[in-house]
Parts: structure tokens; C-alpha cells; sequence
């Protein structure tokens, strides 16, 4: 046997020549069973590869499934905590309605006790007050029985003693002016009042006429006129205490002021100042007749009744404003001198209760309400 060799092309390694076909059917045998290994390792990684999707697969599935319950978990977990958080603000605004309930209840009852006490307190007095009305009451009867037999006098009496009242109502309310009576028996009205202005110089005369009587007659006015042209006076009034129709209060009619007995120091100030206007007007008009006339005109016309009636209008309601406004602030004043009392009272009881519950150390001290430095190692003396 020959012991040449030659080069395998396909392996590259030297073999004898005679095992060339050998060694060929063998790469070639070698060559398929790699090729068919081969391909079953590609096959099994292929099952494997589907197998691990598969199982990739389901394991995502189960984790979408997994993720969707926490999901539903978490979102129930918070819509629980929205509920929890939501009872629990509900639960604190309860509280608080509760809270202010309470206070709103303590408070209207310590109103209420607190009413009670006033309500008592005012009971006690009302029968003093009773007693007091029933007192006045009294009074005030007698007072009836005496005027209602002192009107039974003579009618002369009772006009004299008008007539002296207006004269002395004058007389005060106007000392600088000349006021007097008419003497008995002459004619020329109840008192003649001569308005005097600075200086003393004579501005005018007012003629005051007193009527006592139960009912008004138109008589009078013209019988007053007579008597102020008489006199020369510049004004007439008329003092009733009857009033014709249409007048209420005061008025005047046909040229005569007529007035209630209470007005008269009211329409007095309103027609004296008036005369003394006029006269000074008058004085700055010396030697002017169609002056003069004005002058008449306007003492006899709507505008200057307007204006005395406004005068006294205003002094009548200043005069009741001002007595209603002192009887108001005097009631005012009891009045918060009881509620003042009560507070202090209160306060003070209210502060010691509430000094004994707490202990003075933690109370700040009140001076007012102190009696002075009070010792901690004092022993209370109520225990």
C-alpha cells in the first residue's frame, strides 16, 4: 500500500490517499448530521422561543391582571380615604354646629335667667309704682274737685285772676317794656303792653284782651279793634280758652291775633320782635307815606301771619321737644344706673366663681375688683 497523502479541502487536515473517500463520505455524513443538528437546535429554540413568548404571554397577562386589581384596590383605596376624609370634615363641621349650638343654648338661657331676674326685679317695683299711680291718681282727682269748684266762682274772678296771669307772664318774660293793666271801668281791652327796643325807644303797643268762657264769640274781635284804634295800638290778641273754628292753638282773624293761655309767651316774643323790625324799618323811612302803607300792609297780610306763626310753632315744638327730651334722659339715666348696677354685680360674682374654679394664680388680677394684694399661702376661709 501506497503512503501517500493529500490535503482534505474541505477540513484541511493530511490523510492518506486511499481513505480520501473514506474521509469525504465521512465529512460528508458529518456535514448532513450537522446540518439536520442544526436545524433541530433551530427548531427546539424556535418551540423554545414560542414556549417562552407563550409563557411571556400569560405571565404579562397576569400582570396586566395583577396591575388592573391594584388599580381598583388604589382607586378604591382612595375613593375610602375621600370617604374618610369626607365623613371626618363632616364629623368637625358637626362639632362645630354642635359647638355654636351650645353656645347659641347657654347663651339664650343665661338671657333668658338673666330676663327672669330683670322680669322680678321689675315685678317687685311695679306694685311700688301701682301704689305711686294710684297716689297720683288720687292727687290728680282732688286737683279735678278743687279746679272744678274754684270754676264755679264768679266769672269776674276768673277773669281777673287770667288777666293778672298774662300780665305777669309779660312782665317776666320782658322786664326792659312797659305792661299794665286797664283800670276798671275804662275802655281800652285788659292790658296794654308798650314794646321797647334799644335804647328804650317805643317800637309799638300790643292790646291783650283775656276771655274765661266755655264758648267763642265773634263779638269780640270787633270790640277789641274798637279798642286798639283807641289806644293806637299796632296789635290786638285775644287770650281764650275757647277757640273758633278753624283755629287751633293760635291764629289770626279779621286782623286780631287769637291765642291760647300756654302760647302766650310764645306769640308775645314772635309780635315783639316783629314791631321792633318794623320800627326800624320805619326810622330808615322817615317822610315816606306809600312806606308806611307797605309797612301796614304787610303787619295786616298772609305773609306776616305766616311768619308769627312759624315763630311760635317753632318755640312750641323747641319747648316740648326740650321737656320730652329731659323726661326721656332722666328715664334713661335710672334706667342705666339699674343695668350698671346689675353688671357690676354680675361681673363681680362671675369673676370670683370663676377665681375659685380656676385658682387666683392663673386668673389675671382685676384692680377694680380687688380689695388689695392677696397673699397664694392665704387660707381660704370659705373652706
Amino acid at each position: 500500500m501506497s503512503n501517500e497523502t493529500i490535503k482534505c479541502p474541505k477540513c484541511g487536515f493530511l490523510i492518506p490517499v486511499s481513505e480520501v473517500l473514506t474521509h469525504q463520505i465521512k465529512e460528508t455524513l458529518s456535514a448532513e448530521l450537522e446540518k439536520d443538528r442544526k436545524k433541530r437546535e433551530a427548531q427546539l429554540i424556535e418551540k423554545a422561543e414560542q414556549k417562552a413568548l407563550e409563557s411571556v404571554k400569560v405571565e404579562i397577562k397576569d400582570l396586566k391582571v395583577q396591575l388592573a386589581e391594584k388599580d381598583k384596590k388604589l382607586s378604591e383605596s382612595e375613593t375610602a380615604e375621600l370617604t374618610l376624609r369626607a365623613k371626618t370634615r363632616e364629623l368637625e363641621n358637626q362639632k362645630k354646629s354642635l359647638e355654636l349650638e351650645v353656645s347659641r343654648r347657654i347663651d339664650a338661657e343665661r338671657e333668658k335667667i338673666t330676663q327672669e331676674a330683670l322680669k322680678k326685679a321689675d315685678e317687685s317695683h311695679r306694685f311700688k309704682d301701682m301704689e305711686k299711680d294710684k297716689k297720683i291718681q288720687d292727687l290728680m282727682k282732688s286737683l279735678d274737685e278743687a279746679k272744678r269748684k274754684a270754676e264755679q266762682g264768679s266769672t269776674q274772678i276768673q277773669g281777673e285772676v287770667l288777666e293778672l296771669s298774662i300780665e305777669d307772664i309779660l312782665k317776666r318774660a320782658f322786664p326792659a317794656d312797659d305792661i299794665k293793666p286797664v283800670p276798671k271801668g275804662i275802655k281800652g281791652a285788659d292790658v296794654t303792653h308798650k314794646v321797647h327796643g334799644k335804647g328804650g325807644r317805643l317800637c309799638g303797643t300790643i292790646v291783650w284782651e283775656s276771655k274765661r268762657t266755655k264758648a267763642w264769640n265773634d263779638d269780640w274781635i270787633q270790640k277789641l279793634k274798637d279798642d286798639q284804634r283807641e289806644i293806637g295800638a299796632e296789635m290786638a290778641v285775644i287770650v281764650s280758652e275757647s277757640m273758633p273754628k278753624g283755629i287751633d292753638g293760635f291764629g289770626i282773624l279779621n286782623g286780631v291775633w287769637i291765642t291760647q293761655y300756654d302760647l302766650v309767651a310764645a306769640l308775645a316774643l314772635a309780635l315783639r320782635q316783629t314791631l321792633i323790625e318794623v320800627e326800624f324799618v320805619k326810622a330808615s323811612s322817615v317822610g315816606k307815606n306809600e312806606k308806611m302803607e307797605a309797612v301796614y300792609q304787610y303787619l295786616s297780610g298772609t305773609e306776616f301771619r305766616q311768619k308769627i306763626e312759624a315763630l311760635v310753632e317753632t318755640f312750641v315744638s323747641m319747648k316740648a321737644q326740650l321737656d320730652s327730651e329731659k323726661r326721656a334722659m332722666e328715664k334713661i339715666w335710672k334706667e342705666r344706673e339699674k343695668h350698671v348696677e346689675r353688671i357690676v354685680k354680675n361681673t363681680v360674682g362671675m369673676y370670683g366663681e370663676i377665681r375659685g374654679v380656676i385658682g387666683a394664680s392663673s386668673l389675671p388680677e382685676i384692680k377694680a375688683l380687688e380689695l388689695g394684694p392677696i397673699s397664694e399661702d392665704t387660707p381660704d376661709s370659705s373652706k
